[in-house]
């Protein structure tokens, strides 16, 4: 027993170590047994590495020790040896214990976590399937071998499986046709007795579980789309087709209209230089003029047609407008006076002398709006007058007629409208303001009106001033008439005032009066100035009161006043106006600038030779002179119609050459081809272009390739057509032409092109 002490001592310092006690031993038992579930994340490290060791030993230590006290030393340590036994296993169960408890908690929490993520996947792929749904739309995901795997109700409905899992699309009868871009496709499925069309997208994506590549695909159905847009691609075909006939008509229609026309015209213009009374002379005056008028409608047609099809092309070069607007108003100024309504035309002197337009466009747009405005004015008259506005042109048409109420006015643009009375209705077709606008928009201007009803309509037409120096232009005539001071006697209108207008913006004096107590006080008014006045315009509506005014103020007399008279073109041919009549000179109404300044300024004394209708037409660089012998080799003619052959043939032979007449291709082509060496071949060929037998396109190709391969110098050719096709026009002269004229040819533009090319 004497070691007892010993062994107490050595069991107290064993299980005594500092910080160590039984409570706190407890304390940790307690704690292993309550510890809480380890975090799924794999990043849980347990407190102690044996944490069931230290309430084991301490148990031991407490039972073997109470062993020895009690049983003595010797049966104390067979007690211990036993105990130490039990402590190991139980400490080894324990052990074992703690180590599986937290593993087993973690492995759970991972499982559940990836529940939960497999669940939020599905709840996430169950909403997007609803949203297809709703769209309408297939959503399906599919294996990297192409069995599905996941569909969406429409598919299956579409499919007419419940479960498409496990099955290919290509064995549910879907077939894929290549789309526009990668991984996009055109679908067909049948539904029943329909088909339906969708738009179908492939998307690879990798499934976050298994990291395996899934296709995923979207389509929408297309079915309506589709058939939307093959219906308006067959509505585009036909429309295509009815323009390209509708072309066609107008062609065939032009050319058939304008070879009479030809030989109404040329007609007319043969008799006319015949000798004729002045009644027959007017007669061929309201021919020609019939004839014309029916030469601009089919042009109106077809530029109708060419702006609906796209083909229309505007051909800008340097030209004078004040000269084309006065042209177009002398032209119609016959129309106004037949009516007993003025017609004048002014430009201001900032208005460029040359600049880039299309002078024939224009002068269709001034002839339809002019004539427009003069064919719905009665009483009153036209006033034409140009100016520049922030570098813009701008022409306005103003009328005294009837006016327009708003309704009018929003259609009056719009094809086959017109306004106005049924007489008046039915002098037209409608087309020609339409056409107008549609040519200024071209222009990159516009056509606009306003109107009051009973107080006459305002046309305005706009379009930018290109090709010209606007200050220039601005300071190059306006002082031209810097030192005159004129008195007008007129009626007031749009005469008078286009005279005045046209003297002030020139840098002169003007003052108009209508009666002879207004004559008088400015006569006074001018005698009390230091500047008096140079001269008098009288209209001759006012020569009365002129003669009257004389009379009573003889001190004008004195004061060697210009005495100028007007008159209208129809009154020169009334009575004989010579110089003993008192005045210095004469002028025809409507005014040109170019004859007033010249009056103005004492440059000119006769009264002006001018025709109404000519001054209309292009103005001939040079008059073809009359040869004294015809031409060796002459003319080759080739005509199909006789009239018109008779007219060019009367038109060449009064020019002084010898014509041979050819009715159709095959006689051409023996004249030209076939014909003995020792015939001299023509100086010059002209030629229609349609005629039976073969193409006149190709014909003139043949001989152009005839005169390469043999060497024989080239002969001139023109071409008359009533084709006025841009395109007709270039064809021909890249294929050798060397000039193209229109029909209804022009007597006088036909005689100088043969001049120009034989003479060159």
């Amino acid at each position: 027993m004497s070691d007892l002490p010993n062994l107490k001592k050595r069991i107290a310092d064993e299980f005594s170590a500092p910080g160590r006690t039984l409570g706190q031993t407890g304390t940790s038992l307690s704690a292993a047994d309550d510890d809480p579930l380890p975090p799924d994340d794999g990043s849980y490290v347990p407190r102690e590495k044996f944490p069931a060791l230290k309430p084991a030993l301490a148990v031991t230590g407490l039972f073997c020790s109470a062993a020895i006290l009690g049983a003595g030393i010797d049966a104390g340590f067979y007690l211990l040896s036993a105990s130490l036994a039990g402590a190991g296993v139980m400490g080894a169960v324990l052990l074992l214990r703690d180590w599986y408890r937290p593993a087993a908690a973690h492995g759970r929490a991972r499982e559940e976590k990836a529940k939960d993520k497999r669940w939020e996947r599905s709840e996430t792929s169950q909403l997007l399937s609803t949203i297809h749904d709703a769209l309408g739309d297939i959503a399906i995901i599919r294996e990297p071998g192409g069995k599905i795997v996941q569909a969406n109700t429409v598919f299956c409905r579409l499919t007419g499986g419940s479960r498409p899992e496990g099955m290919t699309c290509e064995a549910l009868g879907i077939n894929f046709e290549s789309a526009t871009g990668p991984n996009h496709y055109h679908v067909r499925i049948v539904t029943g007795t329909t088909v339906k069309l969708f738009d179908w997208h492939d998307v690879i994506a990798r499934e976050p579980a298994s990291g395996v590549f899934m296709l995923h695909s979207i389509a929408r159905d297309v079915t309506e789309e589709s058939r939307v847009a093959r219906e308006r691609e067959e509505a585009r075909r036909k429309a295509e087709i009815a323009s390209q006939a509708k072309s066609r008509l107008l062609a065939t229609v032009s050319h058939e209209i304008r070879t009479p026309l030809s030989g109404i015209l040329g007609m007319n213009d043969l008799i006319s230089q015949t000798r004729l009374t002045s009644e027959q002379k007017n007669y061929l005056a309201g021919m020609s003029q019939s004839g014309h008028a029916l030469v601009q409608l089919v042009d109106d047609l077809l530029d109708f047609s060419s702006i609906e099809a796209g083909r229309f092309e505007l051909r800008p070069t340097p030209e004078p407008l004040r000269e084309t607007i006065e042209n177009v108003v002398e032209m119609l100024s016959h129309r106004a006076h037949e009516k007993g309504i003025e017609i004048g035309t002014t430009v201001t002197a900032d208005v460029p002398g040359l600049m880039d337009f299309d002078t024939a466009r224009l002068r269709q747009v001034l002839f339809n709006v002019v004539g427009n405005a003069v064919k719905f004015t009665h009483t009153g008259g036209v006033l034409v007058s140009a100016s520049v506005e922030r570098e813009t042109i701008v022409i306005r048409i103003d009328d005294s007629g009837p006016g327009m109420t708003p309704q009018e006015q929003a259609r009056v643009f719009d094809e086959f409208e017109q306004a106005g009375g049924n007489a008046q209705r039915s002098g037209g077709s409608g087309l020609g303001l339409a056409i107008s606008r549609r040519i200024m928009e071209e222009f990159g201007g516009s056509l606009t009106v306003s109107s009051v009803p009973g107080k006459g309509s305002t046309f305005e037409i706009r379009f930018p001033a290109r090709g010209c120096d606007l200050i220039a232009a601005a300071c190059a005539r306006k002082g031209v008439l810097s030192g005159s001071r004129v008195l007008v006697m007129a009626p007031a209108g749009p005469a008078s005032k286009a005279l005045a207008s046209t003297i002030r913006t020139l840098g002169g004096f003007c003052e108009c009066v209508e009666t002879l107590e207004d004559a008088q006080a400015a006569a006074i008014r001018a005698q009390s100035q230091t500047t008096l006045l140079t001269d008098i315009i009288v209209d001759h509506r006012h020569a009365a009161q002129f003669r009257q005014l004389l009379a009573e103020m003889p001190s004008l007399e004195q004061q060697k006043l210009r005495k100028t008279y007007l008159v209208n073109p129809e009154e020169r041919h009334g009575r004989p106006i010579n110089q003993m009549d008192g005045y210095d000179a004469w002028l025809i109404r409507p005014l040109r600038e170019k004859s007033l300044v010249a009056v103005l300024r004492g440059r000119m004394k006769g009264m002006e030779v001018r025709d109404a209708i000519n001054d209309n037409r292009p103005v001939l660089r040079a008059v073809p002179v009359l040869r004294e012998k015809p031409i060796e080799g002459g003319v080759l003619l080739a005509e199909d119609d006789p009239v018109n052959a008779f007219m060019v043939r009367a038109v060449l032979e009064r020019a002084g050459h010898s014509v041979r007449v050819v009715g159709d291709f095959e006689a051409l082509a023996v004249a030209l081809f076939d014909a003995p060496a020792t015939r001299i071949a023509p100086e010059l060929l002209i030629t229609d272009l349609n005629m039976p037998g073969g193409d006149g396109l190709s014909m003139l190709k043949r001989v152009r390739e005839e005169e390469r391969q043999s060497g024989r110098k080239a002969v001139p050719v023109i071409v008359l057509t009533s084709d006025t096709e841009v395109d007709t026009r270039e064809k021909l002269l890249v294929a050798g032409a060397s000039a193209v004229l229109s029909k209804p040819a022009d007597p006088k533009a036909l005689t100088a092109e043969i001049g120009r090319l034989l003479d060159r």
